[in-house]
Formats: C-alpha cells, sequence, structure tokens
C-alpha cells in the first residue's frame, strides 16, 4: 500500500506540534524542571470534582443535548454578561463544545471554504493553522512583536486584508507572548472591521488570566461587533480542569446553528460529568467571588515576575506579559536560534521550554516559558538558565 497516494495531502503535509516534541525528549530524561507545559499545575476545586462524581453516582450517565447541558448554557449565559458584558441566549447562541480546542475546530470549519484566507496574529496558539488548513483555508499570519507588546495593530492587519479574507482569528490573551488587548486596542481593530464582511473569532480561554490591574476586554462587546464574534472559551485553564475537556462557543444564533450542525454529527455533545462540574465551577464562582479562580490568578501572577525578573537577571530581553501564563523572553542576544537555544538549555543544563517558532515564523528569536510550575521549580530553572547563559558568555 502506497499511502502517500491515499492520504489527504494538506493534512499529511501540517508539521506535527513542536510543543509536543520537546514534551517527548523531556519525557525520556530525568532531573528535567519544565517550562513548556501549558497547563495548571493546581488540581480542580474538589466541589466541581464532587458535583461530577454526585452527578455519576446519581445515574446521569447518558447523552445530554447537542446544545450542552441548558442549566450549563444558563451559567455560562450569566458568566458572559456579569464578567465581560455580552449578552446571549443560552436556548440558541451558546454551544457546550469539548474543550474549547473543539470550538476553534468548529468555528473555522463552519466558516471557511476551500481558498478562503484566514487572517491570524503571529506569534499564536500552535493549533490555529492546521485548523484552518484541515477545512481548505489559508492561514495569513499577521505579524506581531514584542516593541509593541505583541498586540495586533489595525495598521498590520489593514495591510493583511484582501478579497479572500474570510475570517480573523483573536487570541488575545496571547498564547505563547502574553500579549493583552484593551478595549481602545480592540475599538482600533473594529473600524478596520466595519466596513467588511470578516467574521472574528476571539479565543478568550485565558480571560480570567491577566495582572497588573488589567481587565479582559470581550470583543463582542465593542460596539457594532456582536453580530461578526464568534466567541470560544472553556474551563481548562482558570478553572484548572484541563482533563474534563469542557468548553463552549457563543455568538449569533445563524452562526450556532452551523456550529451545533457539525458538533452533532461529530461529537454529539460534551461528557455528562464535566458539564455538571463545569455548573458547579460557574455557580460556586459568583457565590464566593471566584475566590478558587483568584488564588490561582495570584500565585501565576507572582511567578511570572519571578520569570520575567530572572530572565533579565540573565540578560535576556523580556516583554511583561499581562496575561495568561507564559513567558516570552528574546534570546536573540545569544546568537543562538530558538530551538538551538532550547535544546541546548534541556540537554546541558535540563530545563524544557519550548522555542518560539513552535507559535509562528515571528516566535523566532524567543522561547515559551510557562509560570504553571511551583515557586521552587521556578527559582532553579532561573538559576539554571543564568549558569547557561554565564556558558555562552564564557
Amino acid at each position: 500500500m502506497n499511502y502517500e497516494n491515499v492520504l489527504c495531502r494538506r493534512v499529511a503535509q501540517v508539521p506535527p506540534s513542536g510543543i509536543r516534541k520537546f514534551f517527548d525528549i523531556v519525557n525520556e530524561m530525568d532531573d528535567v524542571i519544565s517550562l513548556g507545559v501549558g497547563e495548571p499545575d493546581f488540581k480542580t476545586p474538589w466541589s466541581y470534582t464532587d458535583a461530577a462524581i454526585y452527578a455519576l453516582r446519581s445515574g446521569r450517565t447518558h447523552y445530554t443535548s447537542n446544545w450542552g447541558l441548558i442549566e450549563l448554557r444558563r451559567e455560562i449565559a450569566r458568566y458572559q454578561a456579569e464578567r465581560f458584558g455580552p449578552e446571549y441566549n443560552p436556548e440558541n447562541e451558546i454551544l457546550v463544545t469539548v474543550g474549547a480546542s473543539e470550538g476553534i475546530d468548529l468555528a473555522v470549519r463552519a466558516l471557511v471554504e476551500p481558498g478562503d484566507e484566514v487572517l491570524v496574529p503571529d506569534p499564536s496558539y500552535v493549533s490555529y493553522m492546521p485548523c484552518v488548513t484541515f477545512a481548505g483555508g489559508v492561514c495569513v499570519p499577521i505579524p506581531t512583536d514584542m516593541d509593541h507588546g505583541f498586540k495586533l495593530t489595525p495598521e498590520a492587519l489593514r495591510a493583511a486584508i484582501t478579497p479572500r479574507s474570510k475570517t480573523l482569528i483573536l487570541p488575545y490573551p496571547n498564547n505563547p507572548t502574553g500579549g493583552v488587548m484593551t478595549a481602545e486596542d480592540f475599538e482600533a481593530i473594529a473600524a478596520v472591521l466595519r466596513d467588511t464582511n470578516i467574521v472574528v473569532i476571539h479565543d478568550e480561554i485565558y480571560a480570567e488570566l491577566t495582572y497588573g490591574g488589567v481587565r479582559h476586554v470581550s470583543f463582542a462587546a465593542i460596539p457594532g461587533m456582536w453580530e461578526r464574534t464568534i466567541t470560544l472559551n472553556g474551563f481548562s485553564k482558570a478553572f484548572a480542569m484541563t482533563g474534563w475537556r469542557l468548553g463552549y462557543a457563543c455568538g449569533p444564533r445563524e452562526l450556532m446553528a452551523i456550529l451545533c450542525r457539525i458538533h452533532q454529527y461529530t461529537m454529539l455533545c460534551a461528557p455528562i460529568a464535566s458539564q455538571c462540574a463545569g455548573v458547579e465551577a460557574l455557580r460556586n464562582g459568583f457565590d464566593t467571588d471566584f475566590a478558587d479562580v483568584r488564588r490561582m490568578v495570584d500565585a501565576y501572577d507572582r511567578r511570572r515576575r519571578m520569570l520575567v525578573q530572572g530572565f533579565r537577571e540573565a540578560g535576556l530581553a523580556c516583554h511583561e506579559p499581562l496575561g495568561a501564563f507564559y513567558v516570552f523572553p528574546s534570546v536573540q542576544s545569544t546568537g543562538l536560534n530558538s530551538e538551538e537555544f532550547c535544546e541546548r538549555l534541556l540537554y546541558e543544563h535540563r530545563v524544557a521550554a519550548v522555542p518560539g517558532t513552535a507559535f509562528g515564523a515571528r516566535g523566532e528569536g524567543h522561547v515559551r516559558c510557562s509560570a504553571a510550575a511551583s515557586n521552587a521549580e521556578i527559582m532553579q530553572a532561573i538559576d539554571r538558565v543564568k549558569e547557561f547563559m554565564d556558558t555562552l558568555r564564557a
């Protein structure tokens, strides 16, 4: 069998994840401090887990509606309105998904025809480009840089738009850079989009993870943008529920009906136990002013400041991330490219980071380090980075 003749070429040509490559190496090594993991190191709060266990013991083990449990959708609608502003009808404008990652895939497939262009700030999360490619679309990276806080600028957006531009993905707060966009920033982007038919996919999975007094802004809350925006979010990052695979998509009912149609033929529904845990997370969150979330965010805040200070003391330029839980220092001063730096840091000093090129061409010259590690691990990792930098200067 010649598999090259039977496999879909556009799928087969998508390279493996640059993140997973380093994870695989780390798994075969001892005494490695990993700053590459993109998930909370906290356990899911017990009350959420207890709600799922109670649901299972009560016999809630069946399919839900394709849209998801109505009680969860009502909680999501309340959460979105009270935390960020946009209002959605839980009946037909909110779809519960298997993680926010499924939401990305659904939104892209619902919007993109073969040859359509999808605009994506570069660097950004690794899954956007493959999802666009799988749908037959063309991913158009829009350059961002450290000097501008890795924000998408209206000038760069305007320069990237062509007659084939169909969709803009807004990944803010941003993975891997920690960049955030303010209401003023988004209003400038909205001004560029108003005379177009471009639909926005706002991935706000890190919406709760902002620092330094910065508050997350939902693009759907910008005047005139609700009707052209699909908002994606989930429980993985802020609620420490990565393994539960629970997310959601919100938007105008005309768009959400198509996302649900794809979802019902592929996933059917998100796991009911996870949905019950999600209900408890949101209800408990409002009752306690999201104390569990704030406790974790405070820890990430301390850690990201430790990392930024440590990298700067080591002699590396480092943008201060105001969102997510990543730090994205520049390694250009070392004379090594991103992959060389990460490989030598791993093999010679047992610290794992992710090359910036895993997140797009504009990630070259940077590495991503996660603040989702303990204080002790971060301090030890910083010491090892400083030792590595000393060897490079020797």
